[in-house]
């Protein structure tokens, strides 16, 4: 099994987006989105954009 994208409705009708790793564990959880092209267009953004993506310790 790869990573993947999961995408489903919440229990008030929201759509969300869950990032699984191989073992499907649960790695990131979206908020809730009222459109499933929002859903969409925030995976597209986070593939895009998360080779760039930096690190912010906050636990110094």
């Amino acid at each position: 099994m790869a990573y993947k994208f999961q995408v489903f409705k919440d229990k008030v009708g929201e759509f969300r987006f869950r990032f699984k790793a191989p073992n499907g564990e649960t790695m990131l959880a979206s908020e809730g989105y009222a459109q499933k092209a929002s859903a969409l267009s925030a995976i597209e953004s986070i593939k895009k954009h998360s080779p760039d993506a930096t690190l912010d310790d906050q636990t110094k």
